[in-house]
């Protein structure tokens, strides 16, 4: 079974590219919740995005 670790991901590579994915994701979810007018969704999602950081 010679070439199969070729094809695997860097798992440091796929943990960063999940974080970008996370952080893309609440700022959509925090530009939504902020045209709906929801300022405690917005505030709860800003929260969540700075445990990220």
């Amino acid at each position: 079974m010679f070439g199969l670790r070729r094809n695997r991901p860097n798992p440091a590579q796929v943990a960063e590219t999940h974080r970008d994915n996370l952080r893309k994701l609440l700022e959509h979810r925090i530009e939504v919740a902020r045209a709906n007018g929801d300022n405690e969704l917005v505030r709860r999602l800003e929260a969540e995005a700075d445990s990220l950081k």
